[in-house]
């Protein structure tokens, strides 16, 4: 009995269904579609509204009669009239950066100058991100109680991103630290 050969085939008959293993892919569908449905509990997703630079030079024909800054300062938060003059400094407090102060003081400013909805927000480079999104959220709006009833009120809400400026100090001053 001589049996054949046959070359690059398997010797199994016409007719004959191979049997598929599927119970590693079910292992793997079983362990993954819970994981994902977790997953997609925690994850939480927040766009928050910028108004970046652009690249193009646009005719003005007068400047805002205010240019707010809020400068985020590793010990306080600087409110500026874009370099002209400090309106006002807020130290921290308990280590933390008091924005319910930014934003009563930005209340007063938008009563006497109600047109204007910039400002730009300009942190140092040791500004932890979620204290960035915090003062963005303080200058961008108020919520208050009002016949118990929470209102937001909008404050200066076309808010810019940029670079704190970099503090000045005279050599007398570094001389009378260093002593």
């Amino acid at each position: 009995m001589s049996r054949r050969v046959r070359h690059g085939r398997t010797s199994r008959r016409r007719g004959q269904d191979a049997e598929l293993n599927v119970t590693a892919f079910m292992n793997l569908m079983v362990a993954l579609v819970p994981f994902l449905l977790l997953m997609a509990v925690f994850t939480r997703l927040t766009i928050v509204q910028l108004n970046l630079p652009s690249s193009k030079i646009e005719d003005k024909p007068e400047p805002p009669a205010i240019e707010l800054e809020a400068i985020l300062r590793a010990d306080r938060i600087d409110l500026e009239d874009r370099g002209k003059a400090l309106i006002s400094s807020f130290p921290k407090k308990e280590e933390q950066y008091d924005f319910k102060a930014l934003t009563q003081k930005l209340r007063e400013i938008k009563t006497s100058f109600p047109d204007i909805k910039a400002i730009s927000v300009l942190p140092e480079e040791d500004v932890n991100y979620d204290n960035i999104i915090k003062a963005m959220d303080a200058v961008r709006s108020l919520t208050y109680r009002q016949d118990d009833k929470l209102v937001e009120a909008e404050l200066f809400p076309d808010i810019s991103l940029g670079k704190a400026p970099v503090i000045e100090t005279s050599v007398n001053e570094m001389a009378g630290a260093s002593q």
